[in-house]
């Protein structure tokens, strides 16, 4: 059912109907609209209804109050309706059930109202549509490992399409919030702990949901990810350096160099003031300073938030009066403190009615731009029968994505690949689990189990992926993922003892709210493996059997001296659909590894927080008995061929550069092994000396270099000085002169060469529309001795 929808125009009462005419531009037909609507229509606008999509392809509206706790349907959509709430997302419902029963709601919706505006349909899409049935992606920390934002786009195009395709305009993601401590349950949603990799990553995501005309959400702005302690919703305090110089910049690069129409607030508060109440960080910032022109919608809850977790507000009236003058334009995900509080706050004179006019603006422009104002107006681009959110080419692309993401941090003794004929033992619990796969924003992770109805998608463990490589492939859990019972570790090690090479497979299991080791609300006290894997680690260890650790996990777990016997270690960061196949491709050699690291794996469970942008006092110091050096460092990853770089030279042989200027380095990489790989070329900036404090390097430039065996590459940078800049003293980004390094190296820790420059000029301040962006060209030449 294609479910054409026409917007009947009598239903205005005969006023105006510029609105309508689409030779006006969105805004202009917004502004004509927002007068004609009464106090109750504009608020209706600015809120979302949490439902679930009827089984039966009948409407969503009988799961509504199950979930949301909202008003009844008929009342919810009487004045019009803002936004639904993920239809889709909520409870197992088959694609095609679900675009009939969306079509058939958002009918009901024009129908009910005056002016017979449809609401906007937003969905979780973190690693792939969260519906049942759609295929699931590798979670973020894979997107940072592959340090390849033009697959990532392209994954990103793929997601869009097929939701815009079930009838979703909106997806609530990606999160450009940068790792900060790995405890927190939530670092398996962040790309990564360098700003410039979550920026180029997050902005390719954008591109490709912008692509296939579904808007992004950028997540969470900002400085959610800095929590004190690690725990999920604890008080920020952060200093405004930190905010300036890590956490905004990647939201700079998603809207400038994506092209984000949507943020969400994050729920944090930064040295006492609530994000969601922040009217210099939602307005002045975002809009004033940056320009950003789209909507802010709140994160689930948090305008109530402010009355009942911060407690700035009496009441929801007031949070209500709060959230519209920082900023945020739509409450999600159903209607509260925006409903029946906010118009009775009108009404007292506590909230001024021009800051509804001013949100509801916004929303109406972007309902505009996504043709929700038309006449003619269809709720689905085709016919609901064709809906399909998991097919062979989206697997395919899942597949892809996971073993670009595979990193091989450790490969003593060229354990790796396995050889063919070696007795194998698999032990481990995560080692025959299909969930350790999944992130907790999949959606069989997400919104938990339905034994009736199945995951919905094929989804292979690793025992099943591997064993269909490794002959005679041995296997025993040992343990759970959590809990004490140590009960089956002597039966694993005993299978190890009796084998050639042992994969030991540990890590988490994605959840919520404490429902998982790894999520959202599943923070954690250090970074131990959870329950008593580490045992079972140490318990193969001990049989002297060679151990390849492999894990599956949504944060870097330590890897202290217990574990350093372990020949091979090798990581996957909730590889999606098809992980299990992607991490058995590479312990077999099928594939060569070329995953780096996004984030730093640790050595020590404690000594937190540390990430890779340490100033040189966050480092090993002679002063302190802690030492916070990883075991594995930033962008470090192995590959089973072998690169040699060299003429590493900054073009022209320039030493001089101008801070407003820009320079161009070099380097050759050449496959001297003999299978094709890929080595990932970073670009870090050395600053030895400056006004304040600075990490010791930082990333501002990569390029993922695929090469034949014999063959070579140019890789160029063209590094503009805008890159060079940080906060300094008097609170104003500024490109300082002096003398810098720019280092070419394969990880944070491992540099092939440094190349001294010095910045020449005056200080120069700059804004958000400096240059945010290093581009990276790559001339190749043809293999030794093929002509």
């Amino acid at each position: 059912m294609r479910g054409q929808v026409p917007i009947d125009a009598s239903s205005a009462s005969g006023e105006s109907d510029r609105w309508r005419d689409t030779r006006l531009s969105p805004a202009e037909r917004a502004g004509a609209l927002v007068p004609l609507m009464t106090l109750e229509e504009k608020v209706a606008q600015l809120v979302g209804v949490w439902v679930g999509a009827d089984a039966s392809g009948g409407g969503v509206a009988p799961h509504q109050t199950d979930m949301g706790g909202g008003p009844e349907w008929d009342d919810a959509i009487r004045q019009g309706l803002g936004q639904l709430t993920r239809p889709f997302g909520t409870a197992p419902v088959d694609p095609v059930a679900g675009a009939r029963s969306l079509a058939a709601s958002q009918a009901e919706i024009v129908a009910a109202s005056r002016f017979g505006i449809p609401a906007q349909v937003h969905e979780e899409c973190l690693t792939g549509f969260a519906a049942w049935r759609a295929t699931v992606y590798p979670a973020p920390l894979s997107w940072g490992a592959s340090f390849d934002p033009d697959l990532l786009e392209e994954v990103a195009g793929r997601i869009g399409r097929s939701m815009r395709a079930a009838g979703v305009h909106q997806g609530l993601a990606p999160v450009v919030d940068v790792t900060r401590d790995y405890r927190w349950g939530r670092t398996e949603e962040t790309i990564g702990e360098d700003p410039y990799l979550v920026g180029m990553l997050g902005a390719a995501y954008v591109r490709g949901l912008e692509g296939a005309g579904v808007v992004a959400t950028l997540k969470h702005f900002a400085g959610y990810s800095a929590s004190r302690g690690g725990r999920n919703l604890a008080p920020v305090q952060m200093g405004r350096r930190e905010l300036a110089d890590v956490v905004l910049p990647p939201f700079e690069m998603a809207l400038r160099l994506g092209g984000a129409r949507s943020v969400m607030n994050s729920y944090a508060e930064i040295d006492g003031v609530p994000v969601a109440a922040d009217e210099s960080l939602l307005t002045g910032l975002l809009r004033d300073e940056w320009g950003f022109d789209g909507t802010v919608v709140a994160d689930y809850f948090a305008v109530r938030f402010l009355e009942r977790l911060h407690r700035v507000a009496a009441d929801a009236g007031q949070a209500a009066g709060l959230a519209l003058r920082a900023g945020i334009d739509v409450e999600l995900p159903t209607v509260d403190a925006f409903g029946a509080p906010l118009v009775e706050a009108v009404k007292a004179g506590t909230v001024d009615e021009a800051l509804i006019d001013r949100a509801l603006l916004r929303v109406l422009t972007q309902k505009a731009e996504l043709g929700l104002l038309d006449e003619g107006w269809q709720p689905l681009p085709g016919p609901a029968e064709a809906v399909r959110l998991d097919d062979e080419e989206s697997r395919e692309l899942a597949l892809r994505l996971a073993r670009e993401a595979v990193v091989v941090v450790r490969n003593s003794d060229e354990i790796l690949p396995l050889a063919p004929g070696r007795r194998v033992a698999l032990v481990g619990p995560v080692a025959d689990d299909p969930m350790a796969m999944l992130g907790c924003y999949a959606f069989p992770a997400h919104v938990g189990p339905h034994p009736e109805h199945g995951l919905g998608l094929d989804l292979p463990s690793l025992r099943e992926a591997l064993g269909g490589l490794v002959p005679g492939l041995a296997y025993a859990p040992g343990c759970d993922i959590t809990g004490d019972d140590t009960s089956g570790i002597a039966a694993a090690a005993e299978l190890a003892a009796a084998s050639d090479v042992c994969v030991v497979a540990v890590g988490d299991r994605a959840g919520l709210f404490g429902r998982g080791t790894s999520g959202e609300g599943c923070d954690a006290t250090d970074l131990r493996l959870p329950g008593v894997q580490a045992e079972l680690v140490r318990a193969v260890l001990a049989t002297g059997t060679p151990v390849v650790l492999v894990l599956l996990a949504g944060r870097p777990y330590a890897l202290g001296p217990e574990l350093e016997p372990a020949a091979a270690v090798v990581y996957g960061f909730f590889p999606g659909q098809r992980g299990g196949q992607a991490l058995a491709e590479v312990l077999t050699g099928a594939v060569n590894p070329s995953g780096r690291l996004p984030v730093s794996v640790p050595r020590d469970a404690g000594g937190l927080p540390s990430t890779y942008l340490s100033p040189p006092l966050g480092q090993r110091t002679q002063v302190s008995s802690v030492d916070p050096t990883p075991a594995y460092p930033f962008g470090h990853g192995l590959s089973y061929t072998t690169f040699e770089w060299s003429d590493a030279r900054v073009a022209g042989g320039a030493e001089q550069w101008a801070v407003d200027g820009e320079v161009s380095v070099e380097v050759t990489v050449r496959n001297t092994g003999a299978r094709a790989g890929a080595e990932v070329v970073q670009l870090y900036l050395h600053d030895p000396v400056a006004q304040t404090t600075r990490p010791v390097v930082r990333l501002i430039g990569f390029a993922r270099v695929p090469l034949e065996a014999g063959e070579s590459a140019r890789v160029s940078f063209t590094v503009p000085a805008d890159v060079t800049s940080f906060t300094g003293t008097r609170g104003r980004r500024v490109v300082e002169p002096g003398d810098v390094e720019l280092r070419l190296g394969r990880s944070s820790a491992w540099f092939e060469a440094s190349l001294p420059l010095r910045l020449t000029g005056a200080e120069r301040e700059v804004g958000h529309l400096r240059e945010l962006r290093v581009p990276a060209h790559i001339d190749r030449d043809s293999p030794e001795g093929r002509g």
